[in-house]
């Protein structure tokens, strides 16, 4: 490393915010960008330790101590060439990935860990401002022709790895623009869409075709996609959404968090809704059922269209602040969480259980609710218990069910395919990404599940190399 004592000499600054009276008018982005000189200085904390296990934390193996130390000394060329062998966006997980790598960060066993999610953003955006990326067409075209049904991360990494390695890649959208739930799941707050329409425009210099407004196994035969392409990779989210079938839910005023996220992302866009099918905020009691980071992104959006106030319930206890005994280092601690969405002002409830909705004129106006707890049963296992006497009750003009999701939609393409399924749902696949059928691949949340973006540009790279492999016998694609 540069400076093997630049740990001892440096503590960590994460990254700094736009003040919360400023931004909750807008939904441009939060973060503010660090400077070159500051992200070198916070590059020289990373430690010559021997074993980074950081390398182990993050799911698509970036080389964290290896450009680390290259933007310590100023070599951002070099650190962005590493960057890009295990990274098709960069931009994105620079700004929105949960940084799983920084808890298993060596440093972190006694002190702060490294601002690797800072650093790795620091790199991309030198890389864009000083002309380092480019589009690269591949130098020879394989002759063979791959379908990538879905352009969310996993769909977008899968394509871009095909591409470099020669295929002709085609992505289909069902809906009107490219992206998935990087474009219409996330707002605009953290993840602006220049961020995404830059990248996409590279892709297609380098040869990828885009084809939206494609809903694939219904308005585009089966059939047709089979006698078309060599090779098929189903890319698309797990967007069935875990409901409450309480008493009361047949109310209006109450929506899924993700038709929620996804009107607001089109607003925001310039797209316009009749009054009739609106889902804001303004002026509104707002509560949202779910404690994650759905659930936040819904908080941050419910403060921009100006909630009078904004509550979210969470079913599971408050977690803990520090790392419990029975999770060391290594591991990804369930910890507290408290978003830039939280610092604008919600107010957070735990181990709440919301047992129905009452209403007045058809339309939601309080939640009936119950305390509860969790205790180990015989087995092991965590068993609710309700505590008597501890009902309450939540007023509500909007209510939001961020409760995550179930599996990924069957009606269509999953079913025209006939594909088989794991016990939860999802596309059933082997070791090396191929479904029931053949020539067919699954990867992202169709295939694991609900997860995170990093997860999805994981397994889009794997499903690339066991494509490349089926097609051309062998791979060269990195299998990470």
């Amino acid at each position: 490393m540069g400076d093997i004592r630049g740990f001892l000499k440096v503590k960590r600054q994460a990254r700094e915010y736009r003040p919360v009276y400023e931004r909750i008018k807008d939904y441009r982005e939060i973060p503010i960008l660090r400077t070159g000189e500051h992200s070198q200085e916070q590059a020289s904390r990373c430690m010559d330790c021997g074993t980074p296990f950081c390398h182990w934390g993050c799911p698509i193996g970036n080389f964290i101590p290896e450009w680390n130390d290259f933007v310590f000394s100023g070599q951002w060329e070099k650190a962005l060439q590493l960057l890009e062998a295990t990274n098709n966006l960069a931009e994105i997980t620079g700004r929105i990935c949960p940084a799983l790598c920084e808890y298993a960060c060596v440093l972190g066993i006694n002190d702060e860990p490294v601002t690797i999610c800072e650093n790795e953003l620091a790199i991309i955006e030198y890389a864009f401002k000083n002309g380092y990326i480019t589009a690269h067409l591949p130098k020879k075209r394989m002759g063979k022709k791959v379908a990538v049904i879905g352009s969310g991360p996993a769909g977008l990494a899968c394509a871009a790895q095909l591409n470099c390695a020669g295929h002709r890649v085609v992505v289909f959208e069902r809906d009107d623009k490219i992206g998935g739930i990087l474009r219409y799941g996330i707002p605009d707050f953290k993840l602006e869409k220049w961020v995404l329409e830059r990248r996409l425009k590279i892709l297609e210099k380098e040869g990828i075709e885009f084809k939206t407004k494609i809903n694939v196994g219904i308005d585009y035969k089966v059939s047709k996609l089979k006698k078309e392409f060599d090779a098929i990779c189903l890319a698309g989210g797990c967007r069935v959404p875990r409901d409450l079938k309480i008493e009361g839910r047949d109310l209006k005023g109450i929506y899924f968090a993700m038709d929620y996220l996804i009107q607001s992302n089109r607003r925001v866009a310039g797209q316009n809704f009749p009054v009739g099918q609106l889902i804001d905020a303004k002026g509104k009691k707002v509560v949202i059922i779910g404690g994650g980071d759905t659930g936040a992104d819904c908080v941050g959006v419910a403060h921009r269209q100006g909630a009078s106030c904004v509550i979210q319930i969470e079913l599971l206890p408050q977690p803990p602040e520090h790392r419990p005994s029975d999770c060391p280092w290594p591991k990804y601690p369930m910890l507290l969480k408290t978003s830039t969405s939280h610092e604008e002002g919600a107010e957070r409830k735990w181990s709440v259980l919301t047992k129905k909705f009452i209403g007045e004129k058809g339309e939601v106006k309080r939640l009936f609710c119950i305390k509860v707890e969790f205790e180990k049963d015989i087995k092991g296992r965590l068993a609710m218990k309700e505590i008597p006497g501890s009902e309450f009750e939540i007023y509500a003009d909007l209510v939001i069910l961020a409760l995550g999701y179930l599996h990924p939609e069957k009606k269509g393409l999953i079913e025209e395919l006939d594909l088989g399924l794991d016990s939860c749902g999802n596309v059933k696949a082997d070791s090396n990404f191929m479904t029931s059928q053949k020539a067919v691949f699954a990867c992202g949340d169709m295939r694991r599940g609900q997860s995170l973006a990093v997860w999805a540009i994981s397994e889009g790279r794997k499903a690339a190399h066991y494509i490349d492999k089926y097609l051309i016998g062998s791979s060269y694609l990195p299998c990470l």
